[in-house]
């Protein structure tokens, strides 16, 4: 997971097309934009990470930041 790759989705992508991305890499296509990652999986994890902190923004109306912090918490919690 490379945050600067996510950033980059957040700032340049709409939920509604991060969506249509993941069911593209999931049937083994190509999205219509670059999404940074070694392969699919990090590219997928990319994309949920987006997802993820775009909602929270929506959500609770914080910033980036703030949502990039709870995210990368939340994946810290789940790997320890």
């Amino acid at each position: 997971m490379k945050v600067p790759a996510i950033k980059k989705l957040v700032e340049t992508q709409t939920i509604e097309s991060l969506r249509q991305a993941e069911e593209l890499l999931i049937d083994e296509k190509q999205p219509d934009f670059e999404i940074e990652g070694a392969d699919e999986g990090e590219q997928l994890t990319h994309i949920f990470g987006a997802i993820w902190i775009l909602n929270h923004m929506h959500d609770h109306g914080t910033d980036f930041k703030t949502a990039l912090r709870e995210f990368t918490q939340k994946v810290r919690i789940s790997i320890s």
